[in-house]
């Protein structure tokens, strides 16, 4: 099986990237199932139901989000009724949504997903470590093939999910940072890492946000209202193959493609 995850999608700009390219990484990759971080998809900052709806039409099979999951408040009843919507796991009993799904593939095969948030300068949640066990455990009576999503501010938080994690699920991939990272591998037990994958978004710019502002408030500490950059962009991704049947990873590959747009 081969699964394609998509890094966080940002603005505009990462949504149209999206759509003029993810049908021809699909074809190149002949990949089977996608999944796509969407929480950054509504300027820069959460996500729509409508977006989320196109996301989903354009065939990813399931959508996480991260510390922008309520930015935009129609979010809060829309995930209530869209499973294929997922929030951070490590949520407090009472939050809307879940933090795990399994999809059903046509030919009987199925993948779960899992959707945790760090806590190193992150908004304080449950630990991600005893939620993320007790999801895995949930879904491993379905299926052997299971990805995490760590979405998580520090590199060293997410290596050691990626540890505590190998040899029970198939991959353990991070979001948030927006820059890609080289370290994709295969764990000691047969678990796919890759620290970040990377934002799909403008490619001139800091994080996907216009770089002047950025600067400027780093400069000056004054607030500032960040804007999503334009100009070409790039689709941030990581390819996973796994072995169905025991669910252990058998390859990893970055993926990094941009797009200029006239």
């Amino acid at each position: 099986m081969v699964i394609l995850f998509i890094g966080d999608i940002v603005g505009e700009p990462g949504r149209r990237v999206i759509t003029t390219s993810i049908q021809k990484v699909i074809e190149e990759h002949r990949v089977d199932v996608v999944f796509a971080n969407g929480e950054n998809m509504a300027g820069g900052f959460g996500i729509t139901p409508d977006l989320a709806d196109d996301l989903l039409d354009l065939g990813v099979a399931a959508i996480t989000t991260g510390n922008h999951v309520w930015d935009k408040k129609e979010m809060v009843n829309h995930i209530r009724k869209e499973p294929r919507i997922l929030r951070p796991a490590n949520y407090p009993d009472g939050a809307p949504g879940e933090g795990s799904l399994v999809i059903d593939r046509p030919n009987g095969e199925k993948v779960g997903l899992i959707q945790v948030m760090g806590r190193a300068f992150m908004p304080t949640l449950d630990c991600p470590f005893h939620a993320v066990k007790r999801e895995v455990k949930k879904l491993q009576g379905r299926t052997p093939c299971i990805i995490v999503d760590m979405h998580a501010e520090t590199t060293s938080e997410k290596t050691a999910m990626g540890h505590y994690l190998d040899g029970h699920v198939t991959a353990v991939v991070g979001t948030h940072t927006h820059v890609q990272t080289a370290d994709e591998q295969i764990l000691p037990k047969g678990t796919a890492y890759l620290t970040d994958i990377g934002m799909t978004g403008p490619v001139n710019s800091v994080i996907g946000m216009k770089k002047d502002l950025v600067i400027d408030k780093f400069l000056t500490q004054m607030p500032r209202r960040f804007e999503v950059a334009t100009g070409p962009a790039v689709l941030g991704a990581v390819v996973i193959e796994c072995d169905p049947t025991t669910g252990k990873a058998t390859g990893i590959q970055r993926v990094r493609r941009v797009e200029s747009f006239h």
